[in-house]
This record gives C-alpha cells, sequence and structure tokens, in this order.
C-alpha cells in the first residue's frame, strides 16, 4: 500500500518520503508524507491510516446503487481507505489544475493504526509544516468533529496454575481457566458511566479437556473521557485478576498499558473553526461530538499537534458489512476543498 501510493503521488508531482516508522511500529513499511506547494507558503495536513483491520481472503470492491461494498465474506477497507481514495483525488485535482491550491496541502499516511496507533505514535510532528491537521475516520455521518476522545488501558493477564491429569489427580492441579474465570466474575463490564466503558475481549488457555488447565490468558480494557477514571477501571480489572488467582491456588501476571490518550479540542482550536468552516462550505452543519474509540488524533494531539477527527460517512467498519457511499465520498473531498479554501481566507 505504502508503495502504491507513494508512486501514486509522486507521478502527480509531490514530494513524497517515508519515515523510518516501520520498525517501532512493527509495520511493513514507514508513514508517508506528501506535500503539494500552495500559492502561499502556509499549510494544512490531511491525515488517514493506510492499514485495515486483519481480514481473510482477497477484497473485492464491488458497486450498486452508488454504494461500494464488499463482494464476500472480508471487510471493504474503507476504514481507512476511502480517506485515502479522497485524498488522492484531492491533490490530483489541484495538480491537474492552471493554479496551485491556495495553500499547501501535506498527506500524512500512517501505519499500524489499528494495532493501537503505532505508525502515528512512532511519527515525528516536527517534520510537518503545517500548523494545523484533520484526520478523516470515524464512521458516522459527515458532518461530525469529534471534540473528545477517550483515554484507551490495555490490561492483559497471565494466569500459571499446575496442570494435572483432570480425572485421575485434579486435586494435584491448580485451574488456570477456573482462576480467570472467577477474576471475570468479579469485573464490573459493559457502559459502567455516561463517559466510561470496561470490557474483556479474549480469553484463551488449556491444552486439552482431560488436564486441569496450567495457563489462561485474558485481554481486557478500559476507556474513559476522564484518563483518570480509566487508569482506575484498569487498575479494578487487575485488582480482580489478583483475587481469582488467589481464590485457585494460581499466580497472575497482569500488565496494564496506555495505548493512547484522549483528548478534549479546546473551543479556540485553529483546526476546529477550519473544520467547521470546510463543512459548512459543502453544505454541512458541524456537530460537535465525542467518542469512543481511538485514531490518530488521540496520538498527534498528545504530541502537541492541532488537529481535529472528522466524520469520513463510513459505515459498519471492521465487518463484513462495510459500505461507503459515492454521495459521502463526494462530500468528504468537498469538505476538504473547503477547508483549504479557509485555511487561504484565514491568513
Amino acid at each position: 500500500m505504502a508503495d502504491t501510493i507513494a508512486a501514486e503521488l509522486r507521478a502527480l508531482g509531490l514530494e513524497v518520503s517515508e519515515d523510518d516508522a516501520a520498525g517501532p511500529a512493527e509495520a511493513g513499511a514507514g508513514n508517508v508524507l506528501a506535500r503539494l506547494p500552495g500559492q502561499r507558503d502556509e499549510w494544512v495536513m490531511f491525515c488517514a491510516h493506510i492499514d485495515t483491520v486483519p481480514h481473510k481472503g482477497q477484497i473485492e470492491v464491488v458497486e450498486a446503487d452508488g454504494v461500494f461494498r464488499s463482494a464476500g465474506d472480508t471487510i471493504l477497507g474503507a476504514d481507512n481507505k476511502a480517506a485515502v481514495a479522497v485524498f488522492v483525488e484531492l491533490v490530483a485535482r489541484y495538480a491537474g489544475a492552471d493554479l496551485p491550491p491556495p495553500v499547501g496541502i501535506e498527506l500524512l499516511l500512517t501505519v499500524a493504526e489499528e494495532q493501537g496507533l503505532r505508525g502515528a505514535k512512532a511519527f515525528d510532528t516536527s517534520l510537518l509544516r503545517s500548523r494545523v491537521g484533520f484526520v478523516l475516520d470515524h464512521a458516522t455521518p459527515v458532518g461530525e468533529v469529534i471534540v473528545t476522545s477517550p483515554t484507551q488501558q490495555s490490561v492483559r493477564a497471565d494466569f500459571h496454575g499446575v496442570e494435572a491429569h483432570a480425572g485421575i489427580r485434579p486435586e494435584d492441579g491448580s485451574n488456570a481457566i477456573a482462576a480467570a474465570a472467577a477474576a471475570i466474575s468479579r469485573m464490573e463490564l459493559g457502559r459502567l458511566d455516561q463517559e466510561t466503558t470496561a470490557n474483556v475481549g479474549v480469553i484463551r488457555g488449556g491444552t486439552s479437556g482431560n488436564v486441569v488447565a496450567g495457563h489462561c490468558e485474558i485481554v481486557a480494557e478500559a476507556r474513559s473521557l476522564d484518563s483518570g477514571r480509566a487508569a482506575e477501571v484498569a487498575g479494578s480489572l487487575s485488582d480482580a485478576c489478583a483475587w481469582g488467582a488467589s481464590e485457585h491456588g494460581c499466580d497472575a501476571d497482569v500488565r496494564i498499558e496506555e495505548l493512547f490518550r484522549g483528548y478534549r479540542i479546546p473551543p479556540s482550536s485553529p483546526s476546529l473553526a477550519l473544520a467547521e468552516a470546510g463543512l459548512r462550505s459543502a453544505g454541512f452543519e458541524p456537530q460537535r461530538t465525542s467518542t469512543g474509540g481511538g485514531s490518530d488524533a488521540n496520538a498527534l494531539v498528545a504530541d502537541g499537534f492541532d488537529c481535529v477527527l472528522l466524520a469520513n460517512g463510513t459505515t459498519a467498519n471492521h465487518t463484513a458489512d462495510e459500505s461507503v457511499s459515492a454521495q459521502n465520498l463526494d462530500a468528504m473531498l468537498e469538505v476538504c476543498e473547503g477547508i483549504v479554501e479557509a485555511a487561504a481566507s484565514s491568513g
């Protein structure tokens, strides 16, 4: 993906580079940064990621009644390639015009976003010439502007018990699966309050039905718009793991990691003002809202860069029902063009 997009952007006359994020991001490529100079030495940045969630089989895109979907059981990949396509079309239009864009355009195309924003975290924002940025990576109707995003804490626990024959000497064993199950039963999961959620998404362990399980792993998370609350809930999940292990004669190795830090975009943010101006110029009334998910905006904002996350009009991301309409692709393109024009007008 990185090589294909870089080649297409270079063919349009853009300056393209790839950073060294492949190593720290554990990705097959680095982040791609492309530039198209404008009439003025001012810049705006548009960001999307070029990876997708894992999928089996080749993605085949079909179009019917102006809507793009997957032809099979795979994802469509509109998360986030719909935004990538819009950005390539954006710079292609300006590159083929008589005049360059009114301000310079930077495209930041990141890797490993779906694996904890690793590409964006490894990106050096001091390389950007832009002072404002726009991430198009929220699967809701065009017009939504995400001004609040949560902190996510990952909780991974390994339960270590003692294996034994389940039918002959079960009393010699310590069941790690039972310890994990007891821990989960003690956890408060789901929506804990208006700003906070907790979940256990993975449990795996054991070797056979006739063996007392000597190992079990669970993967859980806590999210909250209040970073302190997210840490508090992650701590309670960890405490439950310690209790479950002790109840069943096992040990528990628990690791808590902050995958991304939440943010609240201030009303005075220049990127927020430009985003809303771009939306209005495209015929949309901006709707400020919050999200329970993370995006590259979390990593960029945490690094001190002023950017805002925008809805991209896709639906059912991460599933085989994922889709995006041509109308919404056109709308996103109009919004991006409106942002560029608004940036030039704002001086």
